[in-house]
């Protein structure tokens, strides 16, 4: 295979929970993570030349390995001795520093397609192991679906009740959170209102959304929120515009809201891009792909990790 194409998708949390702090000062989470149809657009070709080349539709992106994407190739390359190079260019879509994990979904993207560019036969358990060198919750994004992430997010159970379909707004203020940041001020022993995560999952096998919705919960909003008061406020608008709950998704500052009906997620869109001048929403909808697995469907002749 000489290029493909792959979706790289954001990720939701339904609950985000934190129940202890290892030594090494990494804080040890509960959480139920989804992954939503919002992506951005990756295309990967193998070159002659021993070099990584990445080119992306922002141009204040870096291209080198402060980016993610590329310590994924790169780690890739020396792993498994590949001697060519490969040319990525990742189409933007997923807001950045937001919440959605969409920097550590092109790396999980370009792990998984370094595996099929270069015919290495890696499995989806040895591309967790991979992944997690580069980040704690790539190994979700290489996975995907409805999972229930514990550890530092590495260890991924998926949810005997996948979440059922509704749709999603994403709404991003303009300032970039850092995760880092956000749990380094996060007092975790101080926490009163823990996520109930047992009934978020037994609401998902009920396919109750309005039930799902009352149990959203989200630790950092702790932290993140006083900083960021507007987020409190766009969680107040998602559930007056029809939502059946919003929450802060990971270390912020985006907010989802979850909605029963495509046409009210879209009207709701609109009504908070308008009201709060926002650039950064959008709305999209609950994705599986294919049983939770990797998300591998067909098109055409190559693989494309949907």
């Amino acid at each position: 295979m000489r290029e493909l194409k792959l979706k790289a998708r954001a990720k939701i949390n339904l609950t985000l929970d934190v129940t202890g702090k290892r030594e090494d000062g990494y804080h040890l989470i509960k959480s139920i993570m989804q992954t939503v149809s919002l992506y951005d657009g990756i295309y990967m070709k193998r070159i002659r030349t021993d070099t990584i080349l990445i080119k992306t539709n922002l141009p204040w992106l870096p291209a080198d390995n402060r980016n993610l994407a590329y310590r994924a190739a790169e780690l890739m390359k020396t792993r498994f001795n590949i001697a060519e190079g490969v040319y990525i260019e990742i189409d933007k879509r997923i807001p950045v520093a937001a919440g959605l994990a969409g920097g550590s979904a092109d790396c999980a993207a370009v792990i998984v397609g370094m595996n099929r560019l270069f015919g290495l036969g890696l499995s989806l358990k040895e591309l967790e192991s991979i992944a997690f060198l580069l980040g704690s919750d790539i190994p979700y994004c290489v996975q995907r679906g409805t999972m229930l992430a514990e550890g530092v997010g590495e260890i991924l159970t998926p949810v005997k009740y996948p979440c059922p379909l509704c749709y999603v707004v994403l709404a991003k203020l303009p300032v970039s959170v850092s995760t880092a940041m956000v749990y380094r001020k996060l007092d975790w022993q101080e926490i009163e209102n823990h996520p109930d995560t047992e009934g978020m999952i037994q609401a998902m096998g009920e396919a109750d959304i309005g039930k799902m919705g009352r149990l959203l919960g989200n630790v950092l909003e702790t932290v993140t929120i006083p900083m960021y008061p507007k987020i409190a406020q766009l969680k107040e608008e998602m559930l007056r515009l029809g939502a059946k709950g919003a929450l802060m998704s990971g270390s912020g500052p985006t907010v989802f809201g979850l909605f029963p009906e495509e046409e009210n997620a879209k009207n709701a869109a609109v009504a908070i891009r308008k009201k709060f001048g926002l650039k950064e929403v959008t709305a999209t909808k609950i994705y599986h792909g294919n049983g939770g697995k990797g998300g591998e469907e067909r098109n055409g002749r190559n693989k494309i990790y949907h």
